[in-house]
């Protein structure tokens, strides 16, 4: 008797609720997904849209900027052009003095120096066109180490040289070439009266835009045939990279050491280094946009977890009859909305690499997407998951099992 009292007052052991591993809470979390597989897509379309939109436009600023980069590593920023101003008190245009250009040669640390003088000719197609129809090409004379100076390349062709230069030749500017109508060496171009046969025309200059729409014919050549004065209008120099600051601060004064503040000195890569700095200013505007889809998408996440806590009571009144915790549940619809998201990140971040990939190469760029926009990018739909499911987890886990049960 005494036994049967002792076991009457011990206490019952307390049920304890069933734990879920990883791998449970991850097959509990896809169910609803692959369950309803046509709703996912669409819901997990608006993440995957805000996401690529982002990417892409990191993605495109970035290897725009990258090509700027490495179009300026190949073209210097050593280069400094030395052109005639105005007098600071006639105000008339003045010259640059015959022994400009050899005087800035001997300046410490110069490599190199390219020269031009403009020639008052016109330059046509044939002598039937009239002369007022140049089409914006101007007649350059240019020395033999310009092309050097400028590193520019010909595109077909040969440059000019002591031989050539003495002679009726000419060598197109490519954009001088396309007006024109020239499509290679051999054929000619009138000027100043006569006709000079064409060479070789030249490649882009991004740095002497100037050049690209120009005519340019040998300093003795202009002299002798066109009675070009032998004053330079431009002088390019290179210098050693560590001595560009202190070249540019005694070019003026070398050149025309009688009105130094006569001469304009400019740096033709500063727009090109700006254009890279800047690059991407832009893209907050659409960075914007994208951020916008992205929330729009979550909303879409969020009601589509409303509605699976709403059609799936049944499942949740089941499954806490049997033991599950609040706890559970709101992890289960959590992570359900998680891979929902995550989906939809991973889906945007391969669309936003294709968009970047596709245009580089039609713009001959090299496909550059930082991987802090790829990280941030997820993470965000990460975070986007994680608030549009914990409204509806923290709703499924408060909902009553028999009152589950018995709406269901």
């Amino acid at each position: 008797m005494s036994r049967t009292r002792a076991r009457a007052r011990k206490p019952a052991a307390r049920l304890r609720p069933p734990r879920l591993s990883p791998r449970d809470v991850l097959h509990v979390g896809s169910a609803g997904l692959r369950a309803r597989p046509v709703r996912v897509f669409l819901s997990a379309l608006g993440i995957a849209i805000g996401i690529a939109t982002m990417i892409a436009v990191v993605g495109i600023s970035s290897s725009s900027q990258a090509k700027l980069l490495r179009e300026l590593d190949r073209l210097g920023t050593n280069m400094l052009v030395a052109t005639p101003g105005r007098g600071m008190f006639s105000g008339q245009d003045t010259t640059l003095p015959k022994e400009a250009p050899g005087m800035i040669s001997r300046i410490a640390g110069v490599e190199s120096v390219g020269t031009t003088g403009d020639v008052a000719e016109s330059v046509r197609r044939s002598e039937n066109i009239p002369e007022e129809e140049t089409g914006g090409v101007a007649v350059k004379a240019a020395k033999d180490d310009l092309l050097g100076t400028l590193r520019a390349s010909m595109a077909s062709g040969t440059w000019l040289n002591d031989a050539t230069g003495r002679y009726p030749s000419v060598v197109l500017g490519d954009v001088s070439a396309r007006r024109l109508g020239i499509t290679g060496p051999g054929q000619q171009v009138f000027i100043g009266g006569r006709y000079f046969t064409v060479i070789g025309i030249l490649g882009p200059v991004p740095l002497a835009p100037e050049i690209e729409r120009s005519a340019l014919i040998g300093w003795d050549a202009a002299e002798r045939l066109l009675g070009f004065d032998g004053h330079p209008t431009a002088v390019y120099e290179r210098s050693a990279d560590d001595r560009v600051t202190a070249v540019r601060e005694l070019i003026a004064q070398t050149a025309n050491p009688q009105t130094p503040s006569a001469v304009s000195v400019t740096d033709p890569s500063a727009a090109l280094q700006a254009k890279a700095a800047t690059e991407g200013a832009f893209s907050t505007l659409l960075l914007g946009l994208g951020g916008i889809a992205l929330l729009v998408g979550g909303v879409g996440v969020a009601n589509t977890m409303i509605i699976s806590v709403l059609e799936r009571r049944h499942e949740i009144g089941l499954r806490r009859s049997l033991g599950g915790t609040k706890g559970q549940i709101r992890i289960q619809f959590v992570t359900e909305s998680l891979l929902l998201s995550g989906l939809g990140g991973l889906a945007g971040i391969v669309l936003g690499g294709a968009a970047t990939a596709v245009y580089a190469r039609t713009g001959d760029m090299p496909w550059v997407v930082p991987l802090w926009a790829v990280g941030g990018g997820f993470a965000a739909t990460l975070v986007i998951g994680t608030l549009a499911g914990l409204y509806p987890a923290v709703r499924a886990a408060r909902l009553s099992p028999t009152l589950a049960l018995a709406t269901a």
